[in-house]
């Protein structure tokens, strides 16, 4: 399976101010298969250590000399570590906080040897009070599949070479395949586990059996490790994000979680699952102008789930609303869309904003900044009519306005309308 972020490992290995990797994301976003697959095309051994399942590793960390934990490195793995030559993966390193800090004195003392470490909920264990390396690691971000990935999953590479071509308006002669494939991936999301079985497979039936089987073990996963006063409150908040995201305004609203709800109640809950990165908060801005940042409004924001297949699940939507009709297009507010929107964009790590006017209907989808800062507006369907986009550029001429929908790439005086099939190429590579 082929990940954007395997360039960037790359990248990290011959960097010669390499500093100890941590390699973050939620959990079965692919982190430990993707460093092992890293380790062995890239290096000539790999160490391989798994946190949670090691006893006594706690003990080795009793100091931080960077010779010793070496030599523990290598009986534990069975492997003869050599720098330069050996990848040592640590693997569920929140499971002991302690090694977190003992990646400073690597990078401190011992810079020769390649050491990569992935967590799962490693803001989570932050919060046990060990100290982070700041400064001291670099770290990389892993998210599901996106679009690009899931078709050179499914064997796409001319549809992939197409899209990467840049030849914007050749395109449209082959919308109706782009469209038939972003229905399957509406469907099955990008989490690898689901991505590999459909690849392989093709059962849909298959792809939602996993899906909920991923959704059961993050259940699990918060009765292990969510305080247990705010347990309940976090799943509430989970449960919640199909319907504020199904709504006109998807501003999020606390009394969708419950009658009366307040946000002191749920800030919490919210934070442990961005902290887990299970959910993504896109805040709101107070001006589309430059520099964005000057215009937040921590007040109002936006909650997004990890992945599109898996907010299918959460919300049971059958199969052939997304790849038969057009319901997941045409219904529920243009909320798939709206996600795998957010999501293209978060795999390319762009500071992602929405914008509303006080005092009025008139809302963005989502506002970023390159060079020049792009209002959004997302469409799920072939409507062309932008009037939200129309009246912030006529407010400021300098903005460039991006319409994405199932429309073909179309160059106006005022506004871009680029296909859904084609956002993140596009975004990627925008000014």
């Amino acid at each position: 399976m082929e990940r954007l972020a395997y360039k960037k490992l790359l990248e990290w290995k011959n960097n010669k101010y390499r500093k100890p990797l941590i390699l973050n994301g939620a959990r079965q976003v692919g982190k430990t298969w993707l460093l092992k697959e890293f380790g062995e095309n890239e290096y000539d051994s790999v160490a391989y250590i798994n946190c949670d399942e090691t006893k006594d590793l706690q003990a080795v960390f009793s100091d931080f000399n960077t010779d010793r934990l070496i030599r523990a490195f290598s009986a534990i793995s069975g492997v003869a570590i050599k720098p330069e030559k050996t990848l040592i993966i640590l693997d569920e390193i929140q499971i002991i906080p302690i090694g977190l800090t003992a990646l400073k004195y690597f990078c401190e003392n011992a810079p020769k040897y390649h050491i990569a470490a992935a967590g799962s909920l490693l803001g989570i264990g932050l919060h046990e009070g060990t100290g982070f390396p700041v400064g001291k690691v670099d770290k990389i971000n892993l998210y599901p599949l996106c679009f690009k990935e899931f078709l050179l999953a499914l064997k796409k590479q001319q549809i992939t070479s197409a899209i990467q071509s840049h030849r914007w308006n050749e395109q449209s002669a082959l919308s109706y395949v782009f469209i038939d494939l972003l229905r399957q991936y509406y469907y099955v999301g990008g989490m690898p586990a689901v991505v590999k079985a459909y690849a392989t497979n093709n059962d849909i039936f298959e792809v939602r059996k996993i899906q909920k089987q991923i959704l059961s073990d993050y259940r699990l996963d918060f009765s292990k490790h969510v305080p247990k006063d705010i347990l309940p409150k976090v799943n509430m908040v989970l449960d919640s994000i199909p319907a504020q995201l199904a709504k006109e305004n998807k501003k999020f609203i606390y009394s969708k979680i419950k009658k009366g709800a307040r946000a002191k109640e749920f800030e919490n809950a919210i934070q442990w699952l961005i902290d887990a990165g299970l959910v993504y908060k896109v805040l709101r801005v107070s001006k589309v102008e430059k520099p964005l940042k000057f215009y937040e409004d921590f007040d109002s924001f936006k909650l997004f789930t990890l992945d599109l297949g898996l907010l299918g699940a959460i919300t049971e939507v059958d199969a052939k609303d997304i790849l038969v009709n057009n319901s997941a297009f045409t219904e529920y507010k243009g909320a798939f869309t709206e996600q795998y929107v957010f999501q293209e964009l978060q795999v390319l790590e762009k500071k992602v904003y929405y914008y509303s006017k006080e005092h009025s209907e008139l809302e963005l989808d989502f506002v970023i900044q390159n060079y020049n800062v792009y209002p959004i507006e997302v469409k799920a369907e072939v409507n062309l009519k932008s009037k939200s986009l129309r009246t912030i550029y006529s407010e400021n001429n300098n903005l460039k306005p991006v319409r994405f929908s199932m429309a073909d790439y179309k160059e106006q005086d005022w506004m871009l309308n680029v296909p859904l099939y084609l956002a993140a190429e596009w975004i990627e590579h925008a000014e």
